[in-house]
């Protein structure tokens, strides 16, 4: 086969052509850092590296929602602390005015410090975080402890026309009651908790837990005797005393909500942790028409230092239901941190992995540049010298 000069050329300026896009390919990989810039460079590649992405995007989502967790639970956890204190202020003050050596006017100073620990019990109660209220379930754009003022109506609600029973609870001795029934001028209000027996049963009077208040403001409770001997005549079944009317508590239902779904924040791929506490166990009617029966207590010239004893195992009371809300929600920020420290493994795991895919290997690199623009000056070299005779040179 004749070899011309022009096949020569040509075939000189193919294999320069080819070597500048081996240059550009290396160049572009030491810019980069990557093996590839395009995804027709290498298809696999590609593919895997969309793949190893993803994953690490949603590591880093991840993290993200760790923060959002551990600032909603350190929130929470500020409260209900601040909470313990404030209720073991108010049981302080019980305890100090079940001294008989207080007078009325003493009583009723302590009453307004109760009335200011209550107000702030409130506030605490609709706590926000990023502008969410984080004691109200999932309704997190509405305070829970809505109308301070529909905390306490008088018994002379529950005789009122039109007053629906289904929208309001009696609170009295830590307890929340609930009508059960009518007789007569008396309205018939059970412990909530209690579900048997049921009003109308023959053991009901003996065996319920019942506040019986009759139009007039003459309220009466009633439970079940732990030391009823079957065999001793003159035992009773029910220990039955009078209660002030003013001990009694009658609320709306809707003052403080009751909304215990839980917020829920996804820390790892389909493991969602609960971030909000169950606000139904801390903030609630209880815990304020308890306080309201002291505020009362300590206003009323005729309670004595024994009758304001009691108010001091229901500051108790709420004082465990901080407390075992605050250790349930401490588990929980126990458990974020195990999946932190395994989200963080997974971050370096998928980093580790997504480098190895589109990495490239500088070192190697550089040295195939210096391999490529060796030949590539060879190439030129050697092309310089073929394509150089002219026509004068082949007439010589």
């Amino acid at each position: 086969m004749r070899v011309t000069q022009t096949m020569l050329a040509n075939s000189s300026l193919s294999h320069i052509n080819q070597g500048y896009n081996r240059l550009a390919t290396i160049q572009d990989q030491l810019a980069t850092g990557k093996k590839i810039t395009r995804a027709s460079q290498d298809p696999v590649v590609a593919m895997k590296g969309m793949r190893y992405r993803t994953q690490v995007t949603e590591v880093e989502q991840f993290k993200r929602n760790l923060g959002e967790a551990y600032n909603w639970m350190d929130t929470a956890d500020a409260a209900l602390d601040q909470g313990t204190e404030t209720l073991r202020r108010i049981r302080e003050i019980a305890t100090q005015a079940a001294n008989d050596s207080y007078n009325a006017g003493e009583r009723a100073n302590m009453a307004k410090e109760v009335q200011q620990l209550r107000e702030h019990l409130q506030s605490l109660g609709n706590t926000k975080n990023s502008n969410k209220y984080i004691f109200n379930g999932t309704d997190t754009t509405k305070p829970p402890v809505i109308d301070i003022n529909s905390m306490e109506y008088g018994v002379d609600k529950l005789f009122a026309t039109g007053t629906d029973f289904n929208a309001i609870e009696v609170v009295y001795d830590g307890k929340i009651f609930k009508q059960v029934g009518i007789e007569g001028n008396k309205q018939i209000f059970q412990d909530v908790s209690q579900t048997s027996p049921v009003y109308g049963e023959a053991d009901f009077d003996d065996k319920a837990v019942q506040l019986i208040v009759q139009e007039g403001g003459r309220v009466t409770f009633s439970e079940p005797n732990r030391a009823y001997n079957s065999n001793d005549p003159t035992s009773e079944k029910a220990v039955k005393k009078d209660v002030r009317s003013q001990d009694v508590i009658v609320a709306d239902k809707g003052a403080v909500s009751i909304n215990t779904q839980t917020v829920e924040i996804e820390l790892l791929k389909g493991v969602t942790i609960p971030v909000s506490i169950n606000p139904s166990n801390v903030f609630n009617n209880a815990l304020f028409g308890d306080i309201l029966r002291l505020e009362q207590a300590l206003k009323d010239p005729t309670v004595n230092g024994k009758d304001l004893t009691g108010y001091i195992d229901n500051m108790f009371t709420h004082i465990d239901s901080f407390v075992a809300e605050r250790a349930e929600l401490g588990a929980r920020v126990n458990r974020v941190q195990m999946m932190e420290n395994r989200l963080m493994e997974q971050e370096v795991t998928a980093n580790r992995i997504m480098s190895d895919n589109e990495d490239a290997d500088l070192e190697q690199v550089i040295i195939d540049l210096t391999i490529q623009e060796s030949v590539h000056r060879a190439a030129l070299a050697v092309g310089a010298r073929i394509v150089q005779p002219s026509l004068m040179d082949f007439l010589r």
